[in-house]
């Protein structure tokens, strides 16, 4: 599976050129995968730079970081302001392991790193993941059957995977067209009713090439707009925190309530990280439906065809989207079991499915 990943990775999703430099941040459980990519890279005429640990999975960094919480080293800044592309793969051997790191040291680094963040978005860049017996027990799998899961949700498995990502592409492609003529969507399951403008925005084709796997699409909606409720029923960990169950109520844009049924504290604190963090900042819909058993792994889970996600805080200034703020965190609702999306008043999905696509 690693050198076709590694293919996929550097032809596909960077499109690495000869002369051109890119920045490969990974674990060590993703050496298999850095050793194809070493390879690959090269033979494409481009150099890779690889940093294990880095600071953002790295347990001792927030625990003993202290003072480089709150500022970036300058030869690590200055790495990634003349690279030309970035490589991040999520390879923990434990998704838990910073789950005891007090979340103040995460909002430090969060809000500290931000110009180093920022200067890595300005360039090309992907995000994908590494199977390891960590996540396949997240996701509550064997190892094995883990593994199988992913090369599937990467197209591996196919005779052509670039051409099977150009096929959902065109899928999505279609999708947008449609929802470029919307103004309003508004989404109803079991405790969510809730409505969302989003005329005059840009919807984006996430077809492989900042995720990978991918399988959405997505804009950010208008700040002001979001009104209602919405239950997110599928569980999620980032920063090494298990959420699960959140609710949240909008009111002009804003969260005015929440609570989650686990992690709530870590809920709350995070609405706390500045005043982008109660808005939203993207609404994405997930197509790729070779995706079917949600992983805890936010980003497997928002591509599952049948769902749809909304992130607090940051947008995407590609959408339009202006909410500014330090975090940019996905929370997703499965709409398979009696939930639908409503274009304008239209039905657009449901339980799942696209009506009229």
């Amino acid at each position: 599976m690693e050198t076709r990943f590694a293919a996929l990775l550097t032809e596909y999703c960077l499109d690495l050129q000869p002369g051109q430099t890119v920045l490969i941040e990974a674990e060590p459980p993703a050496l298999p995968l850095l050793e194809a990519l070493h390879s690959t890279v090269l033979q494409c005429g481009a150099y890779p730079i690889v940093q294990l640990f880095p600071a953002a999975t790295s347990r001792p960094f927030f625990l003993f970081g202290e003072g480089w919480l709150e500022r970036v080293p300058p030869p690590q800044m200055q790495l990634v302001e003349h690279i030309d592309a970035s490589l991040r793969i999520e390879s923990a051997q434990n998704p838990l392991e910073l789950s005891d790191v007090p979340v103040t040291r995460l909002a430090q680094y969060r809000s500290g790193w931000q110009p180093f963040v920022q200067k890595r978005a300005s360039k090309r860049w992907c995000l994908t993941l590494y199977p390891t017996a960590g996540y396949a027990q997240q996701a509550r799998m064997p190892t094995a059957g883990f593994r199988a899961f992913v090369e599937r949700a990467l197209y591996l498995d196919r005779p052509d995977p670039v051409a099977a990502w150009r096929e959902l592409s065109a899928f999505q492609a279609g999708l947008i067209e449609r929802l470029q003529r919307v103004k309003e969507i508004r989404i109803q399951a079991d405790g969510t009713d809730l409505r969302l403008r989003v005329e005059g925005r840009t919807w984006i084709n996430s077809d492989g090439k900042r995720n990978m796997p991918s399988g959405e699409v997505f804009t950010g909606p208008i700040e002001s707009s979001a009104e209602g409720a919405v239950y997110f029923n599928l569980p999620t960990v980032v920063s090494g925190q298990r959420v699960e169950g959140v609710r949240l109520r909008f009111r002009e844009g804003r969260v005015v309530e929440a609570s989650a049924e686990v992690g709530e504290e870590y809920l709350l604190r995070m609405l706390e990280a500045d005043p982008g963090a109660r808005g939203l900042g993207e609404l994405g819909i997930g197509t790729h439906f070779g995706i079917q058993q949600p992983t805890g792994l936010i980003l497997y889970d928002e591509k599952i065809g049948g769902s749809v996600h909304l992130a607090l805080g940051q947008s995407y200034a590609e959408t339009g989207g202006l909410n500014t703020s330090s975090i940019h965190w996905d929370l997703i609702l499965d709409l398979r079991q009696g939930g639908r999306l409503l274009a304008d008043g239209q039905v657009l999905q449901e339980n799942g499915q696209f009506v009229g696509l």
